[in-house]
């Protein structure tokens, strides 16, 4: 696997005709370009990033923080760019973001048979704590509910220093 640097920065109103062709992509049940306009606009808990390589959005990400939670809303990115840590290093900045805005918490909905996702979350603490029965309606599957704790504390802090500084080598060998 071939590591990609990315720029990360904050979602834009500009960027959601971008991050809608990737949405389409990424979900059979996608969201309306309305609900991340809504998420821009007048959703004061969200936390919208994107990853650019070389100018073009290749991935975004979200997050909510209510009182002492991160709740990760989405994750995704583009078919031609997966499988190059993209998605670790959006998921890195958002609980670095979660940390920062002292959310003790973090949890996240994911779908049962993406395992490769599930990897990746495991990676940075989060645990299955339950399922909700076909919360994919169209494709009746069940989704996995995870949750990482203590993001306040020394060994959360370390485990994510230690996972930035392993994807910063990574991104540099092969840039």
């Amino acid at each position: 696997m071939t590591a990609l640097k990315v720029l990360i920065e904050p979602l834009e109103e500009k960027d959601v005709n971008e991050i809608m062709a990737i949405e389409r992509t990424a979900f059979l049940n996608h969201w309306p370009e309305s609900a991340f306009i809504n998420e821009l606009q007048k959703n004061q808990l969200a936390h919208y990033i994107v990853a650019r390589h070389d100018g073009m959005l290749v991935g975004y990400a979200g997050l909510w923080i209510v009182i002492d939670e991160a709740h990760i809303t989405t994750v995704a990115v583009h078919p031609d760019y997966r499988r190059k840590k993209i998605a670790e290093q959006l998921v890195h900045q958002l609980l670095s973001m979660a940390v920062a805005k002292e959310a003790r918490w973090a949890t996240l909905e994911v779908r049962e048979s993406n395992e490769a996702a599930q990897t990746l979350y495991k990676k940075f603490g989060f645990a299955p704590a339950g399922i909700r029965k076909n919360y994919y309606m169209e494709e009746n599957e069940n989704a996995v509910i995870m949750w990482a704790g203590n993001l306040r504390g020394e060994h959360f802090k370390e485990k994510l220093i230690e996972i930035g500084e392993a994807l910063e080598k990574e991104v540099s060998r092969t840039s």
